[in-house]
């Protein structure tokens, strides 16, 4: 497959497990084994050059732990990551790494508040080695900074002189200092107020269009998510539960868990639909129930749903894993 036919991102039957026993002695002496939570459970899709797809779920569903996962941050116990077609975990991909870079929610506390917004910005300039002089470190700096609406002499001040937004806007700068291809964005705008979240979410959505950058758009809200996402990936309890264009997604959803996931936006037409709010709680990941992981939140939950786990089918232009869905019973 040519490179520029070929997925920039794919992912094959990830998962991640974290141990999260007891410490030995204390089961040896009660007598307790070891305990595995799965964060991730079977995880597969492909990203596309250029595209946005965005990741959604209630938090614990484990669509932070994928964006970690790709970026190198923790190491899949299960599957196949592929970046341009080459498998992450192969000697010498660790160079591939340089091509991909990562924003935090919280953009105060993944800024070091004792540096000076010019060396958290040119720090990945000197490491990849992007410019080797002073005079174009610093140039480097300042044409990151006006990309981001900011001012080069911000870059005397620290963190702690900026807002909440201008923050959010110094880590999209470092980020971009590298010159990555590929950017995971877990939860950029969830720690931000209404109106800096839109004026974030546009400066991402132009700085995609000019430097052709792809994203993997982590979020929870699907609000946010309707007016950046190319496609929406749905996740429940460490499992891909549903993928779609976000159009589509929009309009049809499919999954029970992805209709009460958009009946829980504020209908602000006052359109009159009737609506079902998420109810339930979310099992115990340690636990989790057997056959599909919703069934006991699911109103159109059956026998098979309790003991057979669904498998991601094409239900028209979308990917969705429901027995219900499948049988026709809604």
């Amino acid at each position: 497959m040519s490179g520029a036919l070929r997925p920039l991102v794919r992912l094959h039957a990830v998962s991640r497990d974290f141990d999260v026993s007891r410490p030995w002695l204390n089961r040896v002496l009660e007598g307790v084994p070891r305990q595995l939570l799965r964060a991730v459970d079977g995880v597969s899709f492909e990203l596309r050059r250029g595209e946005t797809l965005a990741l959604v779920g209630e938090s614990g569903c484990g669509k932070s732990t994928v964006a970690r996962l790709i970026v190198g941050l923790h190491a899949p116990s299960a599957g196949r990551i592929e970046f341009d077609g080459v498998d992450l975990a192969s000697p010498g991909a660790s160079s591939l790494r340089r091509r991909m870079q990562m924003i935090f929610q919280d953009p105060y506390a993944s800024l070091n508040p004792r540096w000076r917004v010019r060396d958290i910005v040119a720090e990945p300039i000197r490491v990849l080695g992007v410019a080797r002089s002073k005079s174009e470190i610093d140039e480097r700096v300042a044409e990151q900074l006006r990309q981001v609406r900011l001012a080069p002499e911000d870059g005397e001040k620290y963190p702690h002189e900026f807002s909440g937004g201008q923050r959010q806007r110094i880590s999209i700068a470092r980020a971009l200092s590298g010159k990555p291809e590929f950017l995971v964005c877990d939860e950029p705008t969830s720690a931000l107020d209404v109106s800096v979240q839109a004026q974030i979410l546009n400066l991402m959505v132009a700085l995609q269009g000019g430097l052709g950058l792809t994203y993997l758009f982590i979020s929870h809200n699907l609000a946010v998510v309707s007016h950046v996402a190319d496609r929406v990936g749905v996740m429940y309890l460490g499992r891909l539960v549903e993928l779609a264009e976000a159009g589509e997604l929009f309009a049809r959803p499919r999954h029970p868990y992805t209709r009460m996931l958009l009946d829980a936006i504020p209908d602000l037409a006052m359109s009159g639909r009737r609506r079902t709010p998420v109810s339930g709680e979310v099992p115990n990941p340690l636990d989790p129930p057997a056959g599909c992981a919703f069934h006991p939140r699911c109103p159109h939950a059956g026998a098979r749903c309790r003991s057979e786990r669904p498998l991601p089918f094409a239900d028209g232009p979308s990917l969705v894993a429901c027995h219900a869905v499948q049988e026709g019973r809604i």
